[in-house]
């Protein structure tokens, strides 16, 4: 599967010629992820990583098979095979692809990962509840929550 042209050119930091291990989809809008990402771009010497903002303007999730709302909910990624995944994985494949690799291992002891990944739900559904009260995103309906199986996302 290729991958769709970014929607601003400073979405994209891969240089031409050169296939991304992943692409991530962050919310350029959320102080607190953009400086996560903008210290990943600056890891990112290999230009390994594909970087799509999804709060950019004019940003358009239907080509992607996807809505805005389900990428506001948590981080995500895209694989070159066009295999999704979100979530802890999207920061492993992330850290692996900017050299950062032998992270990667210590995130996946036991005990370890769990802590990880459950620590991410929580923050990702406070960080989604943050930006819909400043109507970033649709007020969270109790009723839906979120799923966790990465089978439910795009």
């Amino acid at each position: 599967m290729t991958h769709p042209a970014p929607n601003s050119a400073e979405d994209s930091a891969v240089t031409p010629g050169t296939a991304p291990e992943v692409e991530v989809f962050f919310d350029g809008g959320c102080s607190l992820c953009s400086r996560e990402i903008a210290l990943l771009r600056r890891l990112d010497r290999r230009d390994r990583v594909l970087w799509t903002d999804i709060d950019a303007p004019g940003f358009d999730a239907s080509p992607l098979g996807t809505d805005r709302d389900t990428l506001m909910r948590r981080i995500h990624g895209r694989l070159p095979g066009g295999e999704w995944i979100e979530g802890v994985e999207v920061f492993r494949r992330t850290w692996s692809a900017i050299g950062l690799g032998w992270l990667v291992p210590l995130t996946r002891l036991p005990g370890v990962r769990h802590l990880l990944d459950g620590s991410y739900v929580l923050f990702a559904r406070w960080r989604y509840a943050r930006r819909a009260r400043a109507g970033a995103c649709p007020l969270p309906n109790p009723q839906a929550a979120p799923s966790g199986d990465p089978s439910h996302s795009p």
